[in-house]
């Protein structure tokens, strides 16, 4: 399988624990529901920020992290160039997400809920990963 055969459709990305990466998983087509591939940056268009919440309350409970939470979207690239990086970050704004502070991702500045965006950066860096958004 090539990453770029099966990624026509919505995918779902979020920081992987473990590799310290984002994973990618196919929400449609031949691949639906399995993980496609890996990166450190990826760029999506038309996403939405989704969050279980019997996966927030079970991190809650049980004080460790799980897979939860994440952004879907449609895949303009993995590991784009800076410049494309540089122009989401420039013409949008920092997301975050707590599970243990907010029941959805967050705009950083206001920390007004976010649930919809036109373009979405996510940079995994340093262990751990940042979100930028137009929306």
């Amino acid at each position: 399988m090539t990453l770029s055969a099966s990624i026509a459709g919505k995918v779902f990305v979020y920081f992987n624990l473990h590799r310290k990466c984002l994973s990618i998983k196919a929400l449609e087509g031949e691949y639906k529901g399995k993980v496609i591939g890996y990166a450190d940056t990826v760029a999506l268009h038309n996403c939405k920020f989704k969050v279980s919440e019997a996966g927030r309350q079970r991190v809650i409970r049980e004080k460790r992290k799980n897979v939860h939470a994440g952004v879907v979207g449609h895949l303009i690239s993995l590991n784009p160039c800076g410049y494309f990086i540089d122009a989401i970050k420039n013409i949008g704004s920092p997301v975050k997400y707590n599970p243990y502070k907010y029941t959805s991702f967050v705009h950083a500045v206001n920390e007004t809920p976010v649930h919809e965006a036109r373009h979405v950066a996510i940079i995994a860096s340093n262990g751990k990963a940042s979100i930028f958004a137009e929306t």
